[in-house]
């Protein structure tokens, strides 16, 4: 089946859209660039074209995606900053994202899910329930320094 290509003004037109219905980053609107068939050469001026009617905005959306998936899914600021570096964002716009998200919401996010799984582990022997609620935690993205706190004040 031949892909039917989309006149600049058209492929503009759907990454409106596209970018209107949520936040993106600048990657994954490169990549519906290619899905929608624009050619390359048109990529750059389509991409400055929603950049300056501010349907772009790589700062936005690292905001956005922060808060995001720290609201929604309770992730640590590591597993976040690996999810923004994964779509291309600057530096200065992740450390700008991360440093948005409230530290006093993120210490009480940490302690809730270390508390939880604790709990939930009561079974097991200390050391077990430790480790897993440990493991549990670094996979959420939490810093080790956090996490080894959090769990000695829960077992104090």
């Amino acid at each position: 089946m031949q892909k039917k290509y989309l006149t600049k003004e058209q492929a503009l037109q759907k990454l409106k859209q596209y970018c209107a219905y949520q936040e993106r980053s600048h990657s994954e609107v490169v990549q519906k660039l290619w899905d929608l068939g624009v050619a390359k050469k048109e990529h750059d001026e389509i991409v400055v074209a929603l950049i300056e009617g501010d349907y772009l905005n790589e700062e936005r959306f690292a905001q956005q995606f922060a808060g995001g998936k720290f609201r929604m899914k309770s992730w640590g600021r590591r597993k976040i900053l690996y999810g923004l570096k994964e779509k291309g964002v600057s530096e200065y716009n992740i450390k700008k994202a991360l440093k948005a998200i409230d530290e006093r919401d993120y210490l009480k996010t940490l302690y809730t899910l270390a508390e939880k799984k604790y709990e939930g582990l009561k079974g097991e022997q200390y050391l077990v329930r430790k480790k897993k609620t440990s493991d549990f935690l670094m996979q959420r993205g939490f810093e080790p320094h956090l996490i080894n706190q959090a769990l000695k004040d829960l077992t104090e």
